[in-house]
Order: structure tokens, then sequence, then C-alpha cells
């Protein structure tokens, strides 16, 4: 009997991760035996807790705070990626390479414009967070049709840089944190600070949420409470977590090391129903 596949998620904290649930159940659409673990690693520590991970595994999934890294240590990089400067998806090659990926911005257009229904043309965008999360989603928003995107960080260093590397100043550009509440308002705002994760808060005002405005957060469950609390008492049309994306890139991550698509709608019904 061949051996288990072997397959993970890297964070830190992972504890948390629905991802080793998801992959169980995609598994179960098509038979495949797999074994897939949450390993949590200090960022000191991440590089070789990867290595030797891929001694035996052949992909991994990576998440807070460990995107940026998992690109800069990879032998290769696809485009999406590279544009990126991050990876959630690590996998090693047939000649032993470590292959960077992103999948954040194709699953979070799609869960947003396929499974919410919702155009994302013309929007003016704002993007709370320049940091891997920001920049594994920040192009495909423009790619989705929004006419503008307004980044904004309590490091304003970092979203310029954000800015930068788009090349786009008549669609991209940044503006102080400190001018959020002079700002204007949003059709579209999405958070993808990590403040909600690491139990902080954002302290926004309720002025930047427009009046048919979708407030998007990258994460899910907890971790995404206050944010589309928050959204929903200021008014907003729709406020969503980032389930939907969890599933969506998850499903990428599968597809690209097993060759076969699964179906998220059951997953995301089921999860959603347990974790609401």
């Amino acid at each position: 009997m061949p051996p288990r596949q072997r397959f993970a998620v890297f964070g830190h904290p992972i504890n948390h991760s629905l991802s080793p649930r998801i992959h169980a159940d995609f598994a179960g659409q098509f038979g495949i035996d797999l074994s897939y673990e949450a390993i949590d690693a200090a960022p000191e520590g991440f590089k070789d807790a990867v290595h030797a991970f891929f001694d035996e595994g052949l992909g991994a999934n990576v998440t807070l705070p460990h995107k940026a890294a998992a690109f800069a240590m990879a032998d290769i990089a696809t485009a999406t990626a590279t544009r990126a400067g991050t990876a959630n998806v690590l996998t090693r090659l047939g000649d032993g390479r470590l292959e960077a990926h992103n999948t954040d911005g194709d699953g979070m257009v799609r869960d947003i414009t396929e499974r919410h229904a919702q155009d994302l043309r013309g929007h003016t965008a704002l993007l709370l967070g320049a940091g891997g999360a920001a920049r594994g989603v920040a192009w495909h928003l423009l790619d989705a049709g929004v006419g503008t995107l307004t980044i904004v960080n309590r490091n304003p260093v970092a979203a310029d840089d954000l800015a930068d590397a788009i090349g786009d100043p008549a669609r991209a550009h940044t503006r102080y944190w400190e001018d959020l509440h002079d700002i204007g308002s949003f059709d579209l705002i999405v958070n993808a600070t990590s403040a909600g994760t690491l139990g902080g808060g954002l302290d926004l005002p309720v002025s930047i949420v427009g009046s048919r405005a979708l407030c998007y957060d990258l994460s899910y469950g907890k971790s995404a409470a206050g944010f589309v609390g928050w959204a929903r008492g200021a008014g907003a049309r729709y406020a969503f977590d980032g389930l939907g994306m969890l599933i969506e890139t998850a499903a990428d991550a599968f597809e690209r090391w097993h060759g076969k698509r699964p179906d998220t709608d059951p997953v995301y019904r089921e999860l959603r129903a347990i974790y609401g």
C-alpha cells in the first residue's frame, strides 16, 4: 500500500485553522487518501520547519505571518506570487525544487463575485493594510475592475511600497491612517490587517462606509467578528468575512496538487452552518 500523501498549513498561531478539515473534505470528494496537518512555526524557525516538512511533504499552505518568508525561500515562483512578493502555497516539484504560488487574490474575487454575486467594476475601494495579505489581493482588485484603490496602513512606508509596486498612480494611491476621519466614503472596504487575528481593534470611523458599501474581511470567524460587526453597525449594505475566500484558495491549492477541482459549495455550507 503506497504511503499517504503528506500536506500541511504553516502559521503562527495556527490552532484555529480550518484548512485541515477543508482539505479532508476535498479529498473525500475524490477518494484521495492524504495527511494534512497544521504546523505552528514561529518566524525564526519557519524556514527550518518548512525544509524539514518537505523532506517527505508534497505541498503546504502558508498563512500569517509567513507569506513573505515563504516567497523568499522558494527556488522558483509563479507570476502571481512574483507580482505580490508573497506566497500562500508551496509545492515540491518533481525535480525537488520548491515553488511559490499565491491564490489569495483569485480566491477573494471569486468569493465576492461568484458566491456573493457582487460586481466590483467601478467601485472606489479602500484597502486597510499593506502586508502579505494585502499584497496578495491588491492587484486582483484592480484586475476585477475597481475604479480606484486607496491603500492605508499604520506604517505608511509599507503602503507606499505597495502602491509603487502596483505602478498605476491614476488608480492606486495611498493615504495616511490619520486621514481616515476625513478621507470620504468608499464602495468597497477590504480589511487585510492582522488586528482581528491578533486580538486588536481598528477604531475605524463610520464615515468611510458609503451608502451601498461592501465590507470584506480577509480573515474569518472570531478574527473577523469585530470588523464585520463594525461594518454592519456603520450601515454597510454587505458585510462578509473571508470564510469563502479561505475555501476558494484551498480549492486552488488542492487542484494544483492533485489535478482535480473540488466542489466548494457544500464545504462552504457545512462550515458556515457551524461557524455562523
